[in-house]
């Protein structure tokens, strides 16, 4: 699926062909509320390291966490200009691409239940609201996001 996004501002504009474009997990670790803000969470979805096409790439930002005391080799890019978080990639995981949905402009498809991760780390005032069939972890899921979207006959 063509997933089109951007910032705040609009000084960056890019589009990534998703392989599993449902917006289905929340995670609620620190870095994900910190830097990607939102209900206290963040959803990334999976797609296409070589297909993003970026215009406004000299309005880009990039950030590596600290994880465990250690600088993280994921790359977190963000509006230098708004500080929108865009995408996240891993070159542990060279193929693959993480758009934060909170910047896809494209319609996105309804998940058919909610993985809550990271709820260890959820800060206290966050709700976490289920429904039910939703699953919950302290840590990172049983399955991957691509088995995920696998499970539910929704890769594309």
């Amino acid at each position: 699926m063509l997933l089109e996004g951007s910032c705040h501002c609009g000084a960056v504009r890019f589009s990534v062909e998703a392989y599993a474009p449902a917006p289905y997990m929340r995670c609620y670790c620190s870095i994900c509320r910190k830097t990607a803000g939102g209900g206290g969470y963040a959803i990334n979805l999976g797609a296409r390291a070589d297909t993003l096409k970026v215009e406004g790439e000299s309005e880009i930002s990039r950030f590596h966490a600290r994880v465990d005391g250690e600088r993280s080799p994921a790359q977190r890019s963000f509006c230098r200009n708004c500080g929108s978080a865009l995408w996240l990639h891993d070159p542990r995981w060279p193929d693959l691409l993480h758009p934060f949905a909170s910047a896809i402009d494209t319609p996105l498809p309804d998940p058919p239940q909610t993985v809550h991760i990271m709820l260890g780390s959820r800060a206290n005032w966050v709700p976490v609201e289920t429904r039910p069939g939703d699953q919950c972890f302290d840590a990172y899921p049983d399955e991957s996001l691509e088995e995920w979207h696998h499970r539910h006959g929704l890769l594309d």
